[in-house]
């Protein structure tokens, strides 16, 4: 085989690796019970190989879960020992330090044999909905209260499960079938996805993966060293503020873009919440990481050399550093915060590439339902754990407009109302776009949406709200607006907090209005065709059509009536 051959044939082994992490992904979302990977596809999947090293990861999945995990399968091989590693093992944590942040995310790794030696392993990550504990949520004031914490060990050694090890966790969380059946979803994926290698190594007359790691490494690091040659070698700082529970945080950031590195250093960034909502490094590193390569080289696959020379910092014991035994449940919305925080410093760096602030953080809340106590419930009154993933808008783009309802930086899916209701005696009243929530500009930022959540007749309960942006909407870049706050109430009439665990009575609605991504440019630069859609579609009002876009009365008179006629505009 002729070197050039063989740089060919490489190139179709490595395409293979990402096809072969993706059915593995596929078969998660398939297999899985939990709503927020089947429906969000709140997941990850990889192939490593024997020194740990990321090769390939699927598409389908979270920036979060992905880098986090990159890391993971080092503390694994470390924890358990090469000497211990069998054909038929498998092996779980959710240590939020050494997976993937927080103890509501399941890792397993399975070691990959062929013909009797260690090539590799498969790893995959799911959120699961409830892991005991005080729930999901930011309520407790360390990770102890947090939930059941599983250190890094066998779930199965040489094909047998550890029946000990699985009776301890039925019997510390709330929802033990769904969560058993998560964990052989897990169990599954992996599986496949080792079936597929050897498919793949046996085609190709493979002994090992040395080659083809070599190859995808070594081509990935050179191709991200040369997007990172091609920048300005200068240094910017940026900061952003954001909600907190109690109390407003700050992220304050320095990028400093080197010949072969970017390096990323949250010093100055405010210290340990004494809620749960703090960050471990290994996830502020995976958003952090994410923010700068999508900007400068998205097109080089995700592998562990891709994500080398994004180096990230940050003091120990700040709000991006925590430290165990610190609560981490709600780790997530300073998490996706981090690339607002990021771009603000980069845009200084390299102008015009990157997108203004979005809602950031998932519009997420969990729905803990029970028979009511304030009267004689219904014989068919039950209790059950609802988790639904939701969105704001994304922030507005230099040459496109913001998403709706679309998560960035996450990418997870907003879950479907049907999906929802059918996990439990929940009822989604209202569920539509936010007129006006996304911020004017020469782009315009994505726009939220309402939401409105009770529960069917005989049921109360408890709501976890995990939201931002109530006190500090997303900000407009390079003149454009801000995006709109969000908001929460109850339909009686009484006030509700953006975060925490609230009760809901009998009969009462949760109103909810999500954030929406800021603008991008001067809004009296934006195309007038562009503005006149957005009034015919709805998704800006008569006021913004005039006092943000200088709209005449005529001309919008003209669009209602072309609208009511069906005319073109």
């Amino acid at each position: 085989m002729t070197k050039e051959h063989s740089r060919v044939a490489y190139q179709v082994m490595w395409n293979r690796l990402i096809s072969v992490v993706e059915e593995q992904a596929q078969a998660l979302i398939r297999t899985a019970f939990s709503t927020s990977v089947r429906e969000a596809g709140d997941l990850s999947a990889g192939v490593y190989d024997p020194q740990g090293n990321m090769l390939a990861q699927a598409v389908t999945g979270t920036p979060g879960h992905v880098n986090a995990m990159a890391d993971a399968v080092a503390h694994f091989i470390r924890r358990i020992g090469r000497q211990n590693m069998f054909e038929g093992d498998v092996y779980i944590t959710n240590d939020p330090w050494e997976g993937t942040g927080h103890l509501h995310d399941i890792t397993m790794v399975t070691p990959s044999f062929h013909k009797g030696v260690l090539v590799g392993f498969f790893a995959c990550t799911a959120h699961i909905v409830d892991i005991g504990g005080r729930g999901f949520g930011a309520d407790a004031q360390s990770v102890y209260e947090e939930g059941l914490y599983i250190p890094i060990m066998k779930f199965a050694e040489r094909g047998k499960v550890d029946e000990t090890l699985v009776r301890i966790i039925r019997g510390n969380v709330r929802e033990p079938d769904q969560l058993i059946g998560d964990i052989y979803a897990l169990v599954t994926c992996n599986e496949i996805g080792h079936r597929r290698l050897i498919d793949m190594m046996e085609e190709f007359a493979l002994d090992d993966l040395n080659g083809i790691a070599t190859f995808i490494l070594d081509n990935s690091r050179r191709a991200t060293l040369e997007a990172i040659a091609a920048l300005p070698q200068k240094s910017a700082s940026g900061e952003m503020t954001m909600d907190g529970f109690d109390t407003p945080i700050t992220l304050k950031v320095t990028v400093r873009v080197e010949p072969d590195r970017i390096i990323t250093d949250f010093t100055g960034t405010s210290g340990l919440d004494r809620k749960g909502i703090n960050c471990p490094l290994v996830y502020t590193k995976a958003y952090a990481c994410y923010a700068l390569k999508v900007a400068i080289a998205p097109e080089i696959p995700n592998n562990a050399a891709s994500l080398a020379p994004f180096e990230v910092t940050a003091p120990e014991n700040s709000i991006v550093h925590a430290l165990h035994p610190a609560p981490v449940a709600l780790r997530h919305i300073v998490g996706h915060f981090v690339p607002d925080a990021v771009y603000d410093a980069f845009d200084k760096i390299v102008p015009g590439l990157v997108p203004a602030e979005g809602a950031g953080c998932l519009c997420n809340f969990q729905v803990s339902l029970r028979p009511r106590s304030d009267a004689p419930a219904p014989p068919d009154a039950r209790r059950s754990e609802v988790l639904t993933f939701n969105s704001g808008g994304s922030g507005a783009r230099p040459a496109h407009d913001g998403m709706n309802a679309t998560a960035f930086p996450s990418g997870v899916m907003t879950m479907p109302i049907e999906a929802t209701e059918h996990a439990g005696p929940v009822i989604i009243w209202r569920k539509e776009l936010r007129p006006d929530s996304g911020g004017a500009g020469r782009t315009r930022g994505g726009l939220g949406q309402y939401m409105e959540v009770g529960a069917q007749e005989g049921h109360e309960f408890d709501i976890q709200a995990m939201f931002d942006r109530g006190q500090h909407p997303a900000r407009g870049r390079r003149g454009g607006q801000d995006g709109a706050r969000t908001t929460i109430a109850r339909s009686d009439g009484a006030s509700m907090q953006v975060k925490g665990k609230q009760f809901v009575p009998h009969g009462a609605r949760v109103v909810m209005a999500f954030p929406g991504g800021a603008g991008y440019g001067d809004p009296s630069e934006r195309p007038v065709d562009q503005v006149k859609r957005d009034l015919a579609r709805g998704y800006i009002s008569d006021r913004i059509a005039a006092e943000d876009y200088g709209l005449s009365a005529e001309e919008i008179a003209a669009i209602h009536q072309a609208v009511a006629k069906g005319e073109p505009l």
